[in-house]
């Protein structure tokens, strides 16, 4: 495959991130299939994809299916099942993907790609920033932003196959010492195939920044989504009214601070505390009119994903002994919303 050419892509759980990034590549000329769920499915196949974005609202024309099989011959696949989904779907699309197939995870949370190492696949992480939900079949709603952080996450696994695009020639064998020489080069700049990734997104419209080690963007995110998503569900409030009142943010700032003293902790390294309210505290700005993934999941009477969130950072607060008792609340709190939601 040429660099200028665009890949074949199959998206694993379009909801209303897969179908947006998924529409984003389809609409710039990809051959895109997205595979989810059977109501959504029928709708994009009758009427296609609706595409509601404040000024550019369209129908989008794009394969959909039910079933796993475009993953067979899938160059990319982008890999947005909630994270409570990630351990087993990874088992199922293990033996599907081609030799030389990326998969990229565009999902909430900081343990999927290693979820997915365990599954013997090589991927690749990736953390989103967009605003978007699916308020009917095949009606995707686009709320506000929509950009990438793509990397590795740490180091590869010793089964990585060789770091370049689909269908690339195999690298000539490194001169004798050189190989430690590119070990150390590779720990400094992004991988080639994440270049790549980006390059295609990037020809899509969607802003995508690399990072050689993604791990310290993961947090980062997650640290967001502490703060933002349990309290958006708790209280039945989107962004905007938040990041307006002060005694939210002040809960916020709690769990933010509880968030970076588990992450360095755990050996990650994140920004202070004050410089990640800051930053929290813009994208609230920026996406006033949102509401979080965990509110809209209680809606529906769906399972959410607040295990990989506050649970999350509870769980390995308590393993290195650091304590969480605003993240621990609030991811009880959601809990019990969720045993008593309607299915």
């Amino acid at each position: 495959m040429q660099p200028t050419s665009w890949p074949r892509v199959a998206v694993y759980g379009a909801g209303a991130v897969g179908c947006f990034f998924g529409a984003k590549l389809a609409e710039a000329g990809a051959p895109v299939t997205l595979i989810g769920r059977a109501a959504h499915v029928e709708a994009i196949r009758r009427d296609g994809l609706l595409f509601d974005s404040p000024g550019a609202t369209r129908r989008i024309r794009i394969a959909a299916d039910t079933g796993p099989d475009a993953v067979r011959d899938a160059d990319l696949v982008l890999f947005c099942v909630k994270t409570r989904d990630t351990a087993g779907a990874a088992r199922a699309l293990a033996p599907l993907l081609r030799a030389d197939a990326v998969l990229v995870s565009l999902q909430n949370g900081v343990d999927n790609v290693p979820k997915l190492r365990d599954a013997g696949i090589d991927a690749l992480g990736a953390v989103v920033y967009v605003a978007t939900s699916m308020p009917a079949p095949g009606h995707l709603l686009h709320a506000g932003r929509g950009d990438l952080v793509i990397g590795e996450y740490g180091a590869r696994p010793a089964f990585a196959r060789d770091d370049r695009a689909p269908g690339q020639a195999a690298p000539r064998q490194a001169a004798p010492g050189q190989a430690a020489a590119n070990q150390v080069a590779a720990t400094l700049q992004p991988s080639a195939r994440a270049r790549m990734v980006a390059d295609w997104f990037e020809r899509a419209g969607v802003p995508s920044r690399l990072e050689a080690d993604l791990r310290g963007e993961l947090w980062t995110k997650l640290v967001m989504n502490c703060a933002f998503n349990a309290i958006s569900a708790l209280g039945r409030s989107r962004y905007g009214p938040m990041a307006d009142d002060p005694d939210v943010g002040a809960l916020m700032r709690e769990a933010i601070g509880e968030c970076v003293a588990v992450a360095r902790a755990d050996g990650v390294a994140v920004a202070d505390v004050d410089s990640l309210y800051e930053a929290t505290m813009r994208l609230g700005a920026a996406m006033r009119e949102a509401s979080s993934s965990t509110a809209q999941d209680l809606a529906l009477g769906r399972p959410t994903e607040i295990d990989s969130l506050n649970g999350y950072v509870a769980r390995r607060g308590q393993a290195l002994g650091v304590a969480t008792p605003v993240n621990r609340t609030l991811a009880t709190l959601v809990r019990l919303l969720e045993r008593a939601a309607p299915a």
